[in-house]
């Protein structure tokens, strides 16, 4: 090892590179679904195309320079012009184009064609989470990161799926195919899940199209791949997919969570109960903007601890977090919690942090807004 030095640093260079290498790649992934195997498929023809390309270019451009040079005592041609040439490079990149924009088109049209669905989803970018609402079934949640807030502020060890996990996954059947139908509420996002080869823009007042079929059960990952604010690396997609069975399990699951949450809201609910779910419903809908313990982020995102909103009329209250604030970063919640998170989430802040008004909003006071908003 002593006699040679530069021998074992470079075995151990070439050890390292290896390893890293195993589990780096800078190729496209074939994905999961028939149109991600498409695009692969299509990826892959072009990339042929154009190694065969370089090599008769640049082995013509060598052959020229290494046979013709100076050296040599060759004379260059001397000719203005020639038709035959003039013809080939014309003919020959019109013929290399046509034979790449066959595969693409019927790629294109493959991609593009949402028709003849068997399960349609509305997909609606949030700052910062997604709605997922399956048409037809009277199913609709939001999808919130779930990644601890230690981990995030370096607090805990990073787990494998750090900042790409959820607490509600989007679910769907295997083999069906499923059409999305992509907007947004507030700014630009984009929905990406690279495994679907599926990326459309969400834009507030337009719907985007696009579908897929997935070929095996599992659990796959994409994020927002806009940038749409502060948190826009905050807001990932989980898709959970299912057989048919576990699908149809799922599906009648939440069928009967909508109901009863319903039921819920008729509930005589104490201020205990309500702080205790408002408590949740704040950590996971509010946190991102006004902090753990209520402080905010000045003057962007005010502090609700001791402001005069969490501490002035609580009517004032309800209707600032149902309607939002228009022209600040303050959202309007009325379709985005129910009425029992609505309430709940109220009556946390009126009586978290010190500012103890010993007041509550019952799930009836938001119900019988909605009412008269005729929402």
């Amino acid at each position: 090892m002593k006699r040679h030095p530069h021998l074992w640093m470079g075995l151990l260079l070439w050890s390292v590179f290896n390893q890293a290498h195993a589990a780096w790649t800078v190729n496209m992934t074939p994905g999961a679904t028939e149109v991600s195997h498409a695009v692969f498929n299509l990826h892959m023809t072009i990339f042929w195309i154009c190694v065969v390309i370089g090599i008769l270019v640049f082995g013509a451009m060598f052959w020229s320079m290494i046979v013709h040079r100076r050296s040599t005592g060759q004379e260059p041609a001397k000719f203005h012009e020639s038709t035959t040439v003039e013809i080939l490079w014309t003919v020959v990149p019109l013929l290399i184009l046509v034979a790449m924009a066959v595969p693409a088109t019927k790629t294109l049209i493959n991609i593009y064609d949402s028709s003849e669905s068997d399960v349609d989803i509305q997909i609606t970018g949030y700052q910062w989470k997604w709605h997922y609402k399956y048409l037809g079934q009277d199913v609709e949640f939001f999808s919130n990161l779930a990644t601890p807030a230690d981990q995030i502020h370096n607090k805990a060890p990073k787990d494998e799926h750090y900042l790409l996990e959820v607490d509600e996954p989007l679910v769907l059947p295997i083999g069906a195919k499923v059409r999305f139908l992509v907007t947004s509420a507030d700014v630009i996002h984009s929905w990406w899940v690279p495994a679907f080869a599926v990326k459309r823009d969400a834009i507030p007042g337009f719907i985007n199209e696009a579908w897929t079929r997935v070929e095996k059960p599992g659990v796959y990952r994409g994020q927002c791949a806009e940038l749409c604010g502060k948190d826009h690396g905050f807001m990932p997609i989980v898709v959970d997919v299912k057989t048919r069975p576990d699908y149809d399990a799922w599906l009648a699951e939440r069928k009967a969570q909508a109901a009863q949450l319903k039921e819920l809201t008729s509930k005589d609910w104490t201020r205990e109960e309500l702080i205790a779910r408002g408590d949740k419903v704040y950590h996971t809908a509010c946190v991102a903007c006004h902090q753990a313990e209520g402080q905010g982020l000045p003057p962007m995102f005010p502090a609700l601890k001791g402001s005069p909103i969490a501490t002035g009329p609580i009517e004032d209250h309800l209707h600032r977090v149902f309607f939002g604030k228009p022209g600040t970063a303050m959202a309007a919640f009325g379709k985005q919690l129910s009425e029992v998170d609505m309430a709940a989430v109220v009556t946390y802040e009126r009586n978290a942090w010190g500012n103890n008004k010993g007041d509550m909003v019952t799930p009836k006071d938001v119900l019988a807004l909605k009412q008269a908003q005729g929402k």
